[in-house]
């Protein structure tokens, strides 16, 4: 049996979160981008969207969840090996990063107020959440 780097359980879990967190941030940036037309009107399309994304402040707290996916990108994908506490220490990151609060963090401050306006996004948090939860007791590692 070929046994592939970063392939552990820490790695797998982590693909798993990874996978999760994609479908928020899809859903956050929809839920953005509405919410962002209700006040300046349409984006016309979606370069012009993805150019807001990654220069206008109304998405500026977004972009740390932005950087985080290609932090788990870099490690997931990486072609050395990356030693298990990487990923576990990206996990744990995970759990401190996606709390959402009322008075915090731009991050914090507007998943907060995304999740109160959004059932979607609401659903997905409770969804991370509880894979974040479930994966916090300690890894085997082999």
């Amino acid at each position: 049996m070929t046994v592939f780097p970063n392939s552990g359980p820490a790695f797998q879990r982590l693909r798993t979160v990874r996978l999760a967190l994609l479908d928020l941030h899809k859903a956050l940036l929809n839920s953005e981008r509405a919410t962002y037309e209700q006040y300046y009107g349409r984006i016309q399309n979606n370069a012009q969207f993805f150019n807001l994304v990654i220069e206008h402040e109304w998405f500026e707290w977004l972009r740390p969840m932005s950087q985080f996916i290609v932090q788990m990108d870099d490690v997931l994908m990486s072609k050395e090996v990356v030693p298990a506490e990487q990923a576990i220490s990206l996990l744990e990151q995970a759990r401190m990063m996606f709390r959402p609060a009322e008075f915090g963090t731009p991050l914090e401050k507007g998943y907060f107020q995304a999740i109160q306006r959004d059932p979607n996004i609401a659903l997905k948090h409770a969804s991370i959440t509880e894979l974040l939860a479930a994966g916090s007791e300690p890894l085997p590692e082999a």
